[in-house]
């Protein structure tokens, strides 16, 4: 007999998703839906209003990435209107970038997902003495390690569990049998999770230097608001610039010798998710991070643009967001409306009009025949695409960058792997790791270009020669990309009588969430769960440890509720 296994909500995510798993008569899934079940409608907000003022809408798309989405939306109206940025701005707009993309990452690990792979509650039978050993082994250079630490950490632990309030630590699977560390190696987990929730707070201290504040950072159109000037009191100077030095450098350090060799320890330990959650095998980046200044030269990218094709390495293709037939996004398996007799729309043409046919809630479950989600349908040249750190690092590898080869070569030596376990649950968190490695160190070297550039005298900010909209043609088109933390990130946008005419953003998990469109093809989510064997359906730790290594993002602040205003979300098996 087939069963159905519902998450719903998913948890440690930002937003609302509903998983459907159906488990064949081994305990194997052999079919996934993934459901998005909220909907903003930002696009619409913007439409009729200022391209100039677009970025503080599009930043409240979510509360996480908030300044991604507005350094997408700049770019893509600088595109529009023909507008280049001093490198001053440049500089400051990659710093806070990266800044965020190291930040994001740190907290998806120990925050989101690390308790997938770490039974929390076993680290209560940990002698601290054998974890400090442990500490020093996995991590040497990282202190606090020693076994005082370790006591203090199991007794703190040990007061929320006999309080019968694990308040961060509730509503977990503790002695799933999937779960494989020794007590020791949970209990250096869980002090390690305790260490990234207090610093995470320190890294966007970045962002309000540059940016004013964090979340919802400023930003401008032809550069940054902020100003420059090392003997002025009312602008960046030497103690603002000393500030994100340290900062830059105590982030570094802690990527280096506590989250990279955490990640490989938990690796170690699950040899066996190296060969699930692969999924559909196709990669897409758009690139980031212009190592001169420009974002359109692409050659000058850190983070280079391309495609792979079933998991074949030994070609990048070439990506042309702009080219109107290669993004298409379909909605016939998606709560929305296209005009009559269209079934794809490139997103400068896109429309988001939301119609919810879904069975009314609450509901044991959904139609995969029908139009299942919130989320819409986006392929490129006809193909369901994988998006985010995994992308990033299997095209920087396969295009031949040697920093790419150097991290990846030592992870995979270390753990004694081939290439092929990248296309994987664990290779998709270790390639996150990997990942935030480089940002750390392009971070810094962006810092210290920003010096270069204040030495120099190159000061200035913003660029505000077409600041006035008389400057501006009667109609203008723009494409915006950024590689969120999660992901290829788009925005596209039409210009006309200096208004917002059109706006869509096709964001990392509108890529990865995808429903299955009308080829049969199915989103990266659902791909990635068939073939993933369950140990109990009725606690679905398999599919959360897949589902999380995505870090997926669907707008925040949104609940679903039935009619009477009661909300709706659990976790259920239906036979």
């Amino acid at each position: 007999m087939s069963t159905r296994v519902v998450v719903d909500p998913v948890t440690r995510i930002e937003g609302h998703l509903r998983i459907e798993a159906m488990l064949d008569d081994r305990g194997v899934i052999r079919d996934a839906m993934s459901s998005g079940t909220m909907w903003r409608g930002i696009e619409v907000i913007l439409q009729g209003r200022d391209p100039r003022d677009a970025w503080a809408f599009c930043e409240r798309i979510c509360g996480v990435c908030t300044t991604i989405h507005a350094l997408c939306s700049v770019r893509a109206v600088e595109n529009a209107l023909g507008i280049d940025i001093p490198p001053a701005a440049s500089s400051i707009r990659n710093i806070m970038y990266l800044a965020q993309q190291v930040q994001d990452h740190l907290t998806h690990f120990y925050q989101l997902q690390a308790l997938d792979w770490v039974d929390v509650v076993s680290a209560l039978k940990a002698d601290p003495a054998a974890t400090s050993a442990l500490a020093q082994k996995v991590s040497p250079g990282w202190y606090p390690n020693d076994t005082g630490y370790f006591k203090d950490v199991a007794v703190t632990l040990k007061r929320f569990v006999d309080s019968g309030q694990l308040g961060i630590f509730a509503n977990a699977y503790w002695g799933h049998p999937a779960y494989k560390l020794p007590p020791e190696a949970n209990l250096m987990a869980v002090a390690h999770y305790l260490e990234a929730l207090k610093v995470q707070k320190e890294i966007v201290k970045i962002h309000a230097v540059f940016g004013g504040k964090n979340p919802h950072p400023n930003y401008l159109v032809g550069g940054m608001p902020c100003s420059i000037n090392m003997n002025g009191d009312n602008a960046i100077g030497m103690e603002q610039l000393n500030l994100v030095g340290q900062i830059i450098r105590t982030h570094r350090n802690m990527v280096e010798k506590m989250y990279y060799p955490d990640v490989m320890a938990v690796a170690s330990f699950y040899p066996e998710w190296t060969k699930l959650g692969g999924g559909l095998g196709n990669y897409l980046c758009f690139g980031e991070v212009p190592a001169h200044g420009n974002i359109n030269d692409l050659k000058s990218l850190r983070m280079p643009r391309g495609a792979i094709l079933g998991k074949d390495l030994s070609r990048v293709l070439d990506v042309d967001p702009t080219d109107p037939t290669q993004v298409l996004e379909a909605v016939d398996h998606s709560w929305y409306e296209y005009p009559a007799g269209t079934t794809t729309l490139n997103p400068w043409d896109g429309v988001s009009k939301p119609r919810y046919t879904g069975p009314k809630p609450p509901f044991k479950n959904l139609d995969e025949k029908k139009p299942y989600s919130f989320v819409k349908g986006p392929r490129w040249k006809g193909n369901a695409m994988e998006v985010g750190p995994l992308a990033r690092m299997l095209v920087g590898y396969a295009s031949g960058r040697s920093e790419y080869k150097d991290v990846v070569g030592e992870a995979l030596g270390a753990l004694k792997l081939g290439p092929e376990a990248l296309f994987s649950t664990l290779g998709r968190t270790a390639a996150r790791v990997l990942e935030t490695r480089l940002c750390a160190a392009w971070l810094e070297e962006e810092f210290n270009g920003l010096l270069a550039h204040v030495k120099a005298g190159q000061t200035a900010t913003a660029n505000t020669t077409k600041w006035n909209p008389n400057t501006w043609p009667a109609e203008a088109k723009g494409f915006g990309f950024v590689e969120a933390p999660r992901g290829a990130l788009g925005h596209w946008i039409r210009i006309k009588d200096g208004k917002i005419a059109n706006y869509q953003a096709v964001v990392p998990t509108t890529w990865n969430g995808s429903p299955r469109d009308e080829k049969g093809q199915l989103g990266a989510f659902e791909s990635s769960l068939l073939g993933t064997p369950m140990a109990n359906p009725k606690l679905p730790l398999e599919i959360l440890r897949t589902i999380h290594s995505f870090d997926p993002c669907l707008a925040c602040a949104t609940h679903v509720h039935d009619a009477e205003g009661n909300e709706v979300g659990s976790a259920i098996v239906v036979r």
